[in-house]
């Protein structure tokens, strides 16, 4: 494995990570003393150094999650699945996606376009990636805990 290889590798792992926990350094909402979590877009807001925001649940954890991460323009995933359905939605930015068994094979040439507010299912181990092209782009991933991505090794 050539040097590229392996830091696209471990970038990858690294988003696929954030996809699934939320950073210790990201913002948490929590509930009110009735149950209730209310939040403003500036709630939604992830802090300075962070590209999280845990609204409900955690992913690693039984249960309903829902978190929006902001993406870095130019950064992305490589071919994976997770073995839960999430439901996406795409807050901010055009979010570039591939999907289906074609996505096994890192292609970004084959990627298509999700503008602001897209939604996207992805069933229980359906294959993709996905990328920030020329902006930073914002997602708001939901789903049921505790889901397990598995990276798909295309790189020859």
């Amino acid at each position: 494995m050539t040097r590229s290889v392996a830091i696209r590798w471990v970038c990858c792992a690294f988003v696929m990570l954030l996809s699934t926990f939320s950073l210790a350094s990201g913002q948490t909402l929590t509930p009110d003393a009735d149950g209730f979590i209310v939040a403003t877009p500036e709630d939604l807001q992830p802090p300075e150094g962070s590209r999280s925001v845990r609204v409900l649940g955690l992913g690693s954890e039984p249960g309903m999650y829902v978190m929006r991460i902001t993406f870095a323009a130019g950064t992305g995933t490589r071919p994976h699945f997770h073995d839960q359905a999430r439901y996406i939605t795409v807050i901010e930015g055009t979010w570039w996606v591939a999907l289906g068994p074609d996505a096994a094979t890192y292609d970004p040439d084959t990627m298509i376009p999700m503008k602001a507010g897209s939604f996207l299912y992805e069933p229980a181990d359906g294959i993709h990636y996905d990328q920030a092209r020329d902006e930073p782009v914002t997602v708001q991933i939901m789903g049921m805990g505790p889901v397990k991505t598995t990276r798909i090794e295309t790189d020859p």
